[in-house]
């Protein structure tokens, strides 16, 4: 029997946890479903590490934020065979990885969350149900009633009533179920005046998913995979604006669009302690190994591992033949199927047509690794989604906002109702509409309130990719730490509003109404405005 919630929560990603965390910490009532059995989203079931900014280890997240990276450290120098000089490390980065100072494996993100949660579950306040998925919702009187939820392997449906209710989908499933306005793809450039907009709006032109997977490499050994159906076909693909063939080392370099050759070094004999992942100064994504990887077999004792764990999210497996979202479910369960034939056909072509540096080709001793994702066949749970629907909120992020280009190194919009801070290039990925990489620089930014309310519901919060962002600006908000921010902000909101008896529109638009919510917001570690840095 599912108990009453003051506030359900559809969707237990980042965001989604998140918002648990501040809504039960307030002392509400929460029910928090997840469609995968694992939470934690980008972070976990997704397999992404962390995208951050070059702060990250001084400010620009909230505390609870911080508490999770802290909690995966520990994780690591608690349980892991880590040698002296590793172990000593503050700013410990697990798996040496360049695109983050903090590269680690999924479940050591999912033990942490879990742990955080547990406190709210063993006194009642949280019920968790995973392997549920949103079919239906109630609404009327611009408030929705309730949700109905399936379970994804028996079917078995359950309807969860609640005063509150929170979108952290992915995709944006319950704006919608419920009737809540909202807009998918790219806007017209006439709408905001947004350089990179496209002349029309494009609905269907969204942002490429990736389905990642982790590789260790055992030299001498084979792990050749059987070929993937799709093979031939994506063996011989070649975009119009790419350098050559998908399947290939060569691709566009995201912010100058030249062609750049990635390399491709398992196991190097780099000491990892000697690697720095700072974005603002080097992208890090050149060398694929070392971009993503998971677990740095010389941050340990000698021989406690045999290899590295590297995760491929990289320009080869990006998938954007058909979009995920507005064309129907069969589409977007075809382009999910599509991107794990792409991701399986990669790691096939690595171990068997890849060029090598000693002239030779194929990989044959890569090893995918299921136990790392909690498959059978070493891919992801999920694919990691870049692009959902975003409602009509009462305030929308535009390019005008934060591109560097356009207010300078230092400018950025400063909102009266910031909730939140975040930063990070306007990174928008090969899109279904055939565009190529968008990588603008931008500045460190704010999350405005207003950007979490919707023009008309009254009781329904977005917690991460669907608040009022653009097709262009969802670029840099989409990122893990501000998806938790935005999910913290809207569980503290939701509690807030039950509690003072308020509705979110009234916070956001009363001067009064607003000092006294961003007075809990300071009060638990949520920043909300930056001190004097410049953007990349």
């Amino acid at each position: 029997m599912i108990p009453k919630a003051d506030i359900l929560i559809v969707g237990g990603g980042l965001g989604g946890v998140a918002a648990a965390l501040a809504a039960c910490r307030a002392g509400r009532t929460v029910v928090l479903t997840e469609e995968t059995d694992w939470l934690g989203g980008q972070l976990t079931s997704q397999a992404v590490p962390p995208d951050d900014h070059p702060w990250v280890e001084q400010f620009g997240t909230t505390a609870s934020y911080r508490q999770l990276r802290e909690g995966i450290r520990q994780f690591y120098r608690q349980w892991y065979p880590l040698r002296s000089e590793a172990l000593a490390l503050t700013d410990l980065n697990p798996g040496a990885g360049r695109v983050s100072k903090l590269c680690h494996e999924p479940r050591v993100a999912l033990a942490v969350i879990e742990a955080m949660l547990a406190p709210h579950r063993a006194a009642g306040r949280l019920t968790v149900l995973t392997d549920h998925r949103p079919v239906a919702a109630e609404a009327d009187n611009d408030v929705v009633r309730s949700v109905t939820l399936e379970h994804r392997h028996d079917g078995r449906q359950v309807t969860v009533p609640a005063r509150y209710v929170i979108d952290a989908t992915e995709t944006g499933e319950l704006l919608e179920l419920a009737g809540v306005e909202h807009v998918i793809g790219a806007e017209a450039r006439s709408e905001y005046d947004e350089p990179h907009a496209p002349d029309q709006a494009q609905p269907l032109n969204q942002q490429g998913i990736t389905v990642c997977f982790a590789l260790s490499h055992h030299e001498g050994e084979d792990h050749t995979v059987d070929r993937p159906a799709d093979y031939g076909f994506w063996r011989e693909y070649k975009p119009d604006f790419w350098p050559g063939p998908l399947l290939g080392f060569e691709a566009p370099d995201p912010r100058s669009l030249e062609s750049v050759p990635r390399t491709f070094e398992p196991n190097p004999d780099l000491d990892p302690l000697a690697v720095s992942a700072d974005q603002s100064a080097d992208a890090g994504d050149k060398e694929l190994w070392g971009f993503r990887r998971i677990l740095a077999r010389k941050l340990h004792r000698p021989g406690a591992f045999d290899s590295d764990i590297t995760l491929a999210n990289w320009p080869l497996n990006d998938y954007w033949l058909k979009p995920l979202v507005g064309a129907g479910a069969r589409t977007g369960a075809e382009a999910v199927a599509g991107a794990r034939q792409l991701s399986l056909s990669v790691l096939y072509w690595l171990q068997t047509e890849a060029p090598r540096q000693d002239g030779g080709t194929g990989f044959p001793g890569l090893r995918p690794r299921p136990d790392v994702t909690g498959t059978p066949d070493g891919l992801a749970k999920a694919a990691y989604v870049r692009e959902s629907r975003r409602i009509q909120a009462v305030t929308t992020v535009t390019e005008h906002d934060v591109a560097i280009d356009l207010v300078g190194p230092y400018g950025g919009t400063k909102y009266r109702d910031s909730v939140g801070v975040g930063n990070y290039r306007i990174d928008l990925h090969p899109s279904t509409g055939g565009d190529n990489y968008i990588d603008i620089g931008s500045v460190p930014f704010e999350i405005p309130l207003g950007a979490l309310v919707p023009r008309r519901v009254r009781n329904l919060l977005p917690a991460g990719k669907n608040i009022g962002t653009t097709h262009i600006t969802n670029g840099c908000y989409r990122l893990h730490p501000v998806e938790w921010n935005i999910g913290e902000v809207a569980g503290a909101l939701a509690a807030h509003c039950l509690a003072e008896d308020v509705e979110p529109h009234q916070v956001q638009a009363e001067d009064k109404r607003f000092e006294e919510f961003a007075r809990g917001l300071d009060r638990d570690g949520v920043q909300r405005h930056w001190p004097d840095v410049r953007g990349y």
